[in-house]
């Protein structure tokens, strides 16, 4: 399953969604047509809330998504007071004692974990990652609505059915992409072997 790449509502109601050169275009029609509307524009995947500049012709403003961001300013040290840098492991001592003893150096080692938990955790790892997705999405888009937070309950509890029994009175358009996004999550888990409660 291939979710589309951005999905666009104003006032509860999905007025587009799909690849950001489609989004985009109905962004700009709907800006011209009423400048004062608010669209809520979020990346399908991950469920941030993105932003465009939709002043000046539709060439132009692909021509600024399209463009590189400018990467934000390094970020830094992480905890100084604790003297950990960011990109630092902090481990026990006796961690450490591990990973000396070990053949190929301590790199290596940490390396061939961090692969080992990768490939024998994907579903997991995906099932959280579209979990958080959901949550991010709804949390702006639906946080206002009658049962959000048993609704977000039940998503992270697995629990598919409660939670398309909460969202049930939201509007059309929020309940079908909340769904949606709650059995990605679901089937992700259930690749994974975790237990997926009805």
């Amino acid at each position: 399953m291939t979710p589309d790449t951005l999905v666009a509502f104003v006032n509860h109601r999905c007025f587009a969604s799909g690849a950001q050169v489609e989004v985009l275009a109905r962004l700009k029609q709907q800006h011209d047509a009423d400048p004062g509307a608010m669209p809520l524009v979020f990346e399908r995947l991950s469920g941030r809330q993105v932003d465009f500049d939709l002043r000046g012709s539709l060439d132009e403003v692909l021509a600024r998504a399209a463009a590189p961001q400018t990467p934000a300013p390094p970020r830094g040290r992480g905890r100084p007071k604790l003297g950990v840098a960011s990109r630092e492991v902090t481990l026990l001592p006796r961690h450490w004692e591990w990973l000396e003893a070990q053949p190929s150096g301590a790199s290596a080692a940490l390396r061939r974990l961090v692969e080992a938990a990768l490939r024998s955790e994907p579903g997991e790892a995906e099932a959280h990652r579209a979990r958080e997705a959901a949550s991010r999405l709804l949390g702006a888009l639906a946080g206002d609505l009658p049962g959000f937070e048993e609704a977000m309950r039940t998503l992270y509890a697995g629990q598919t059915d409660a939670f398309e029994q909460q969202v049930a009175g939201w509007p059309p358009d929020v309940r079908t992409l909340a769904v949606e996004m709650a059995r990605e999550a679901a089937w992700a888990a259930s690749t994974a072997g975790a237990p997926v409660k009805p």
